[in-house]
């Protein structure tokens, strides 16, 4: 269970039920009947809002999603509940477009709210294909955590992407962050058993925002992203590769309370005879910070205080004993617990499933 894509459950979803067989998935895939609905109205107004920014865009996908949190924000949204009385679903989409279409009257040349009511609310729409998969599914869970069943919650995005704590405004719409759990799943935090933190051995950015770690592609950061294959998952947009920034990643360890981080992707840095791990910030006026800022402009004009450690040059992706890295690697490992305040327990060193080492 995902703890961000519950909330916009049908965003993968709503043109897949089309074609989908749901007795294969019958049981198994629940809807949630709270989740909010994503239209194809959401991702005109995304396109629409991102090309108004011109110079400044955000970097959105342009699916929808952020449209899709406003319209959950202001109240006005409707969910996967509202699909249960097609008249009343009618008249709220209807609402939804003509509220949108104040803001931007271009929308209604690209946009049929008529087409949308039938996808949805027709004989063969959305709406009669996901009746059988919705689902109560707070209840659900409550009584799967009630009962001693184990729960796996995997959140989508990253800390820094955290539409609260993140660099605002290049951030998602959402709570990506452990806060998404308890708003996405309606699981309390008490009966949180684990959390384990996913951070590469560098960083990584996609789209816009400050980046102080960032590493120019003609002195490496190309290479990382070629021997990383860092390209964004959903659209195959490139991403901005650096060295690892222990001020953001210890500002993420601490709002998220990890008990232990998986470090991923270690094999990408072999090769390389130095690597650089950012420990502080220094700003113009001459300020010094081991705290993450809240203003991106700060961000921006933040330079990073580097602790240099010495690479290797072993290829490391056959290595399935953490024992048999070399000292080097193991000497970086240590130092990133040092630095953030908290064990890694895993590192991976390769993209198959079995190459993950436990330490």
């Amino acid at each position: 269970m995902a703890a961000e894509p519950v909330s916009l459950v049908l965003l993968q979803l709503n043109r897949r039920l089309c074609v989908l067989d749901t007795t294969q998935v019958q049981g198994r895939l629940l809807l949630s009947d709270r989740a909010h609905l994503l239209f194809d109205l959401h991702k005109e107004v995304d396109g629409l809002r991102e090309a108004e920014l011109a110079g400044s865009k955000i970097g959105t996908t342009k699916r929808g999603i952020g449209p899709c949190y406003a319209s959950k924000a202001t109240r006005n949204g409707l969910r996967v509940c509202d699909l249960a009385d097609q008249a009343s679903f009618a008249t709220k989409l209807r609402a939804l477009a003509a509220d949108a279409a104040a803001r931007f009257p271009s929308l209604k040349s690209n946009y049929s709210v008529d087409n949308e009511v039938t996808t949805y609310a027709g004989p063969l729409g959305l709406a009669a294909r996901a009746a059988g998969l919705i689902s109560d599914t707070v209840t659900y869970v409550q009584t799967a955590q009630g009962s001693g069943k184990r729960i796996l919650v995997e959140g989508a995005n990253a800390t820094l992407l955290d539409v609260d704590f993140g660099t605002y405004p290049f951030v998602t719409s959402s709570n990506p962050s452990v806060g998404g759990i308890i708003s996405g799943l309606g699981l309390a935090p008490k009966h949180f058993g684990c959390l384990v933190g996913v951070a590469k051995a560098y960083t990584t950015r996609v789209g816009s925002g400050p980046y102080p770690t960032e590493i120019p592609d003609s002195d490496g950061g190309d290479a990382i992203r070629q021997r990383g294959a860092e390209y964004g998952t959903t659209t195959g947009r490139p991403r901005r590769c650096g060295w690892l920034d222990a001020v953001a990643l210890r500002y993420a360890c601490a709002i998220n309370g990890f008990d232990s981080i998986n470090l991923t992707k270690l094999d990408v840095l072999s090769g390389m005879a130095q690597l650089k791990v950012a420990t502080a910030y220094t700003y113009p006026d001459g300020t010094r910070s081991t705290s993450f800022p809240a203003s991106v402009e700060a961000l921006e004009v933040a330079k990073c205080e580097y602790e240099t450690l010495p690479g290797w040059q072993e290829d490391i992706s056959k290595v399935r004993n953490y024992d048999d890295l070399p000292a080097t690697a193991k000497s970086y490992i240590a130092r990133v617990e040092q630095l953030v305040g908290v064990p890694v327990r895993y590192i991976g060193v390769g993209p198959g499933r079995d190459a993950l080492l436990i330490k």
